[in-house]
């Protein structure tokens, strides 16, 4: 309640409540006073977001850049609340708490469980995209290195000459996985390094639970967590939602054989996305758009068994070989991706006429 009163919220606080598990951030709702509206409060996490204030500034940037251009500014993006001293933050004891209003008659999914859903979700990103396809302002880096191959190589080499939990003897197998691609994983993305794959404004966390929907009619309404908004490739987003949307497995399932990549979820992610985004492509992305999922995908897989080498601190874990589970679920849905690709290929082809 107290840190509540430290933002310019419309009424008296009322009440606070938690919502949701809270993975990353500390998320609560916020009731005020009469017809007064209502709030989302977050505390954020500053070991993952080292620089909330930047990141405050990229995310006040595009959402102002986008409720120029709908025609529901306060239903189609998110509005950010500033503290009471004009902030875009509020820092309490080292912590950084930031506010945006709570959106009305909107929901969110925690998986995509049908091919209308995934289609929807793809559509959602585009939009978000195409949106910000004018938007100039330079855009701080907040997470160094996020999806550059590059800097993931030169953490893993790191890692695996430190050898911190002494593992690396027992992965000769698993480490061939990441060398072996090394070198097509780096020279997509010196594409991107040249600008031969333009940089543009990117979400980086492209999950169905991050798309609101509209309650009643259920169409999209935008996209929410933005926490992680940068300049990057916009494949990157595509990719890491082909990540989450097609697999047919858990991430850390340990059966490998229900893992794999469905591609009538591709298809229809794919639709929905290019729907809302084809004409603001270009031909390089579109030519590189399939390959992103197998990319992001890879990614995954060296952070998954850097960690495990490194011991354990970057991801939670449940029991002491997590990591090599996740990383051997994960590889085991890259590989069904690269089986798969040509047929990926056409698909693009197929919705792009290219």
């Amino acid at each position: 309640m107290e840190i509540a009163a430290l933002f310019a919220f419309e009424g008296e606080v009322e009440s606070v409540s938690q919502l949701g598990e809270g993975f990353i951030n500390d998320t609560y709702i916020v009731h005020t006073a009469g017809s007064a509206p209502t709030y989302i409060l977050q505390r954020k996490n500053h070991y993952v977001f080292p620089d909330v204030p930047r990141m405050m500034e990229n995310i006040a940037a595009v959402t102002s850049h986008i409720k120029g251009k709908v025609a529901e500014p306060m239903r189609q993006t998110l509005t950010v609340i500033p503290a009471r001293d004009g902030k875009l933050y509020a820092e309490v004891e080292g912590n950084f708490w930031a506010a945006c209003l709570y959106i009305e008659g909107s929901q969110c999914y925690d998986r995509a469980d049908s091919l209308e859903l995934a289609r929807q979700g793809g559509a959602g990103i585009g939009r978000f995209q195409t949106l910000l396809a004018d938007f100039t302002t330079p855009l701080h880096e907040t997470i160094k290195g996020f999806h550059n191959i590059r800097y993931r190589f030169e953490q893993w080499d790191a890692a695996v000459a430190a050898d911190c939990g002494g593992r690396v003897a027992e992965l000769a197998k698993e480490i061939g996985w990441i060398e072996s691609r090394r070198e097509k994983m780096l020279t997509f993305w010196s594409l991107v390094e040249n600008g031969i794959i333009p940089t543009r404004v990117t979400h980086n966390d492209t999950k169905i639970s991050n798309i609101l929907f509209d309650s009643q009619t259920n169409e999209v309404l935008c996209a929410i967590d933005l926490d992680t908004v940068m300049s990057s490739t916009s494949l990157n987003d595509f990719g890491d939602a082909i990540r989450s949307y097609t697999n047919t497995g858990a991430e850390d399932d340990k059966d490998l054989d229900r893992v794999s990549m469905n591609i009538d979820m591709f298809r229809a992610y794919a639709e929905g996305y290019l729907s809302e985004r084809k004409d603001t492509l270009t031909q390089s992305e579109l030519e590189w758009l399939a390959f992103s999922g197998i990319y992001i995908t890879f990614e995954q897989v060296l952070r998954f068994l850097m960690d495990y080498i490194d011991g354990d601190k970057y991801y939670k874990v449940a029991y002491p070989d997590h990591n090599l589970v996740r990383t051997r679920a994960q590889y085991r849905l890259l590989q069904s991706m690269e089986s798969q690709y040509p047929q990926m290929q056409r698909i693009i082809c197929d919705l792009t006429f290219y």
